[in-house]
């Protein structure tokens, strides 16, 4: 997670030019031969999440790819043309985005696109903040998806929102929304049973980045880290050095490192305590593309509880 800057945007002629632009193509067609409802979202896992729910009923767009920041994002001018036509745009929040100042938020008022189509997904949960360096709470933590609870609530939001928005076909959506809640709330539930089924001592989750805060508090891991956000001393020498001070005192069994950070200094960590790291990557950020291996938000759910509990419940 990196800190904002500022996106300058599309100049006002650019975006006049682009809103004009029509499609000459139809539009594409739901299965029962109506107009699919327009969606942007932010970030790969809001695109999933709506997809599963929405299903042939709606088109989805999505901005930030995988492999890419959302934090410091700029549009596209494809990205421009889909968020002035969108019927319904999605986003995450606590400042995932940039927040108010943001780029999702400059590009939504550059397009004038109207409030009541722009939903935040998160707005009913309570922000985690990340400590500056003398230690005062000055940043909201954004990564509160990770948590299976919270992506109950943000796939709530979302059903809510497309069967409101498309009355035509809201018993469907209603139906489809219903059955992806329910899934994830056998994996909240499983979470909770799989994190308990770990040895007491092992239950500390050590990472790269302080992205697992709000999933740890929900489910009692303690944790650890190299650095809380993204910054340009990532994996410092006194971040380091507090760490492997930390895994010397708790007797930490594993360490763990996201898919999408350098993993030099978990690398330098390993070495210096002598504490191995997990066999494969922990995810954080994002899914990945349609057809790897982790490309929606339950494979990545699934996968992350079976590294966490595995690893930390493996007799070295």
């Amino acid at each position: 997670m990196k800190k904002f800057v500022t996106w300058m945007g599309l100049s006002l002629m650019a975006v006049f030019m682009l809103a004009a632009c029509g499609n000459d193509d139809e539009a594409a067609s739901a299965p029962d031969g109506k107009e699919k409802m327009k969606v942007v979202t932010s970030f790969t896992i809001i695109a999933d999440m709506a997809r599963q729910i929405g299903g042939d009923y709606i088109e989805v767009h999505n901005l930030v790819p995988s492999g890419t920041d959302p934090h410091e994002y700029e549009p596209l001018p494809k990205d421009i043309k889909a968020a002035t036509d969108a019927d319904v745009l999605f986003y995450n929040g606590l400042n995932l985005e940039g927040g108010d100042k943001g780029w999702f938020k400059k590009m939504t008022d550059s397009v004038h696109q109207k409030d009541e189509n722009i939903f935040n997904l998160t707005e009913e949960v309570t922000p985690q903040y990340l400590s500056g360096e003398d230690g005062r709470e000055e940043e909201i933590n954004p990564h509160a998806f990770i948590d299976p609870g919270v992506g109950v609530q943000m796939a709530e939001k979302i059903t809510e929102v497309l069967i409101e928005r498309h009355p035509t076909d809201s018993e469907k959506i209603k139906e489809r929304g219903e059955e992806y809640i329910a899934r994830l709330k056998e994996l909240d539930k499983e979470y909770e049973e799989r994190i308990n089924d770990i040895p007491e001592e092992n239950r500390t989750l050590v990472t790269s980045e302080r992205a697992f805060q709000y999933m740890n508090d929900h489910y009692g891991l303690k944790e650890a880290y190299i650095w809380e956000i993204d910054t340009e001393e990532n994996g410092s020498p006194k971040q380091i050095k507090d760490l492997v001070h930390f895994i010397q005192e708790h007797k930490v069994p594993v360490l763990f490192v996201e898919s999408n950070v350098d993993t030099r200094p978990m690398e330098t960590v390993s070495k210096e305590t002598g504490v191995p790291m997990a066999e494969k990557f922990i995810y954080s950020d994002e899914i990945g593309d349609p057809g790897e291996e982790i490309d929606t938000y339950v494979k990545y759910l699934n996968y992350n509880i079976d590294l966490i509990h595995d690893e930390l419940s493996k007799k070295r």
